[in-house]
């Protein structure tokens, strides 16, 4: 029986690849009847581009074959499985997926589901926290499953690099489940710490199958380049002799933006990739990268799990990291079915203060949660989360995420979810304070060991594979330690790096105008719903981002060390707004008062008029104090500190429109309050200029 399975899944699988060559790794048929003979938990930790999705493919086709229900698959990369599942189809698997972007289909897929007519479901670990979905469609599924698969599952483990709050809700609807069906999950990128974890979740019966993780094709190497205008002139002068198409990656969004509009100006095909595009962009990127039609997508982490190109010439990262298992995943990417592909690891003076951001806003701070469960607890009949922002000082970010995580304890949540309103439930909460305070210094030193990777000299891809506890992690023979020398030229000219200064102090931000009030936020201005045009600021600019290459470390220096701007940042102002050319132009100058610095902005405008040749006019009044606007963390409470706080002066020249100016820009209320109070006295147009617009959201 088994050498008749195997045979007729060696088949199906040279139908799914159109191979007719094509042969199991090692490990793939050994998951395969663990499934369909042996009914086991599996957990199966390969390296990426191994073939985990073929191994649920193929038994998914053999179990309906003969006779069980339907495959339930939960991914976070429902947008990058389009391969997967056109290489399903060619085995005659009928697959669906409920997601956001199908409402419209989800009844005849229902249908479709409880008439048997479905072989894979394929829905996001978000879709199980939706009731509707749970009772008409899982619920009714549950006991015809013929095999449940976890896609991506070091997700479940907090204790991981990528751990996802939704994934806990999967380990509740498996208790639910008959215990004889077959369950699938899969990883590249699970050391033994997370390994214990998921076992630890999902039954101590969970078999795990590891695999070696070694990538024979990819060529490693790290190049230490402080600044970023030296990353760009690298990245600019050596992208184009590098095989192939690929991939950047960046941190931050700003920074997938800036790497792409540098290299469309050094006429290197370019564009950049991350999770808030619509995802009709998004495929048509990823298309655009997997039929060569670009050099690289410059890409944030929305490109990482998932997305399948086998012929990726190269993996170049502009900044380090947080942990070596990131690392590995993404470069992972590269070099499948090529001979040669290059892992070029870029680092430089900003990626230790990103990865700081990022760990220090992993986890909700016991305050923050504190805070939420008191007001919940003073909710006559619980709380939405804007009557929340309105009394919690917390991002709308922040608040969600303690809710979710509250919600999703297990097996008995403090808070639940009642339309759009949350509530208390009677469990008393314990903070796990030590648990956080270990994730926290587990997030540290992975980042120190990726600083370590950074400067190793053994093999580095045995360094990756020994982070990741591969049992039998092997030298490349490949990497620039076992060769001994450099692979690519760690050099650029002095021109290329000039331009690169140049691009990044020409960089300016475009600052779009708010376009709603906060909901009972501005009572003493009267200002609710929908700005109307005649009150809205005109989009505005600013010169650069707070503290970074280009203008932003000067702007820093202005305004914390000397107390005074630069006049190389007013000729700069200068320059950015001669080239954007606000039409109609301004014909005077204002600028937004402050009480604790009074001199610093005023000073900076007046100048800024003067370079001009416009009268400078600081009508703006201050009447009250306000709390720092940086230290308002949400739209209502950064649009109620400035209710009744300003008054505005009238001049003759009123009507013109005006320049209005700032030296720190990031909620945009400021500008947004001050616009409409200017236009109620009778100003023109209200251009806001700021020089810096604060990054890594923190708030203006």
């Amino acid at each position: 029986m088994t050498t008749i399975l195997k045979e007729k899944a060696l088949f199906l699988m040279r139908q799914a690849l159109n191979n007719p060559n094509a042969d199991f790794r090692d490990g793939q048929w050994e998951a395969i009847k663990d499934l369909l003979e042996n009914k086991l938990r599996l957990l199966v930790v390969q390296r990426t581009g191994w073939g985990k999705s073929l191994v649920y493919f193929l038994a998914t086709r053999l179990l309906r074959d003969q006779g069980f229900g339907c495959t339930l698959l939960i991914s976070p990369l429902l947008a990058l499985m389009r391969n997967q599942i056109a290489a399903g189809n060619r085995i005659g698997i009928k697959a669906e997926t409920i997601n956001s972007s199908n409402t419209d289909n989800w009844r005849l897929i229902e249908t479709k589901l409880l008439a048997n007519q479905v072989d894979i479901l394929l829905i996001s670990p978000e879709r199980l926290a939706n009731e509707d979905f749970m009772k008409n469609i899982l619920v009714p599924l549950s006991q015809k499953i013929g095999l449940f698969v976890v896609d991506e599952a070091h997700c479940i483990s907090d204790w991981g690099h990528d751990f996802r709050p939704d994934y806990r809700r999967i380990v509740r609807y498996l208790e639910g489940l008959p215990k004889n069906i077959p369950v699938l999950t899969t990883t590249a990128t699970a050391n033994n710490r997370v390994v214990n974890d998921i076992k630890a979740q999902l039954g101590s019966n969970l078999r795990v199958r590891r695999g070696d993780l070694t990538r024979k094709s990819l060529r490693l190497q790290n190049i230490y380049l402080p600044s970023q205008a030296a990353r760009l002139a690298w990245l600019a002068q050596h992208l184009p002799q590098l095989p192939g198409s690929g991939i950047i990656y960046a941190l931050t969004v700003r920074d997938a933006q800036r790497v792409a509009d540098w290299l469309k100006t050094q006429n290197i095909n370019a564009k950049a990739y991350y999770g808030d595009l619509d995802t009709e962009v998004r495929i048509g990127l990823e298309d655009e990268l997997l039929n060569n039609q670009i050099k690289a997508l410059v890409a944030t982490t929305a490109l990482g799990m998932g997305f399948d190109k086998p012929d990726l010439g190269f993996v170049i990262h502009y900044q380090r990291p947080g942990s070596v298992v990131h690392y590995y995943q993404q470069v992972g990417r590269a070099g499948r079915a090529v001979e040669t592909a290059y892992g070029i690891l870029l680092s430089g003076n900003e990626d230790d203060e990103i990865n700081n951001y990022f760990i220090n806003t992993a986890f909700p701070p016991e305050i923050h949660t504190q805070k939420v469960l008191n007001e919940l607890e003073n909710a006559v009949d619980g709380f939405s989360i804007p009557q929340l922002e309105q009394k919690l000082n917390l991002s709308r970010g922040q608040i969600d995420k303690v809710l979710k995580i509250l919600s999703l304890e297990f097996p008995n949540p403090p808070v639940t979810k009642i339309g759009s309103k949350w509530y208390l439930t009677s469990v008393n909460y314990q903070y796990n304070r030590e648990k956080i305070e270990k994730l926290t210094q587990i997030r540290r030193q992975e980042q120190e060991r990726m600083l370590e990777y950074m400067k190793s000299q053994q093999c580095l891809m045995a360094f990756l594979a020994t982070e990741l506890d591969d049992p039998n992690p092997q030298k490349c023979g490949r990497c620039t330690v076992c060769v001994g020398t450099r692979l690519l030229p760690e050099s650029f000219t002095n021109a290329r790096l000039n331009q690169a200064n140049l691009f990044l102090r020409r960089s300016n931000q475009i600052l779009e105008p708010r376009k709603q009030w906060p909901p009972q936020a501005l009572l003493t201005y009267r200002f609710s719903g929908n700005i109307r045009d005649n009150l809205r600021a005109e989009p505005g600019r600013a010169l650069s981002l707070w503290g970074d290459a280009g203008w932003g470390e000067l702007v820093k220096q202005g305004k914390y060390r000397a107390n005074h701007f630069d006049d190389e940042l007013v000729q700069a102002t200068f320059e950015m707004i001669q080239l954007w050319k606000p039409q109609p132009f301004p014909t005077w100058v204002t600028c937004v008062p402050s009480l604790n610095r009074p001199e610093l902005v005023p000073n900076f405008a007046k100048r800024l008029a003067e370079k001009l040749s416009l009268p400078f006019k600081p009508i703006v009044r201050k009447i009250r104090p306000t709390q720092l606007q940086k230290n308002m963390s949400n739209s209502y409470q950064q649009a109620h500190n400035l209710d009744g706080s300003f008054a505005i002066d009238s001049w003759t020249g009123m009507r013109g429109n005006v320049l209005l100016v700032d030296d720190m820009v990031d909620s945009r209320w400021t500008f947004t309050v001050i616009a409409a109070l200017l236009r109620n006295t009778g100003s023109g147009l209200v251009y806001p200029v700021a020089l810096a617009l604060n990054s890594l959201g923190q708030e203006d």
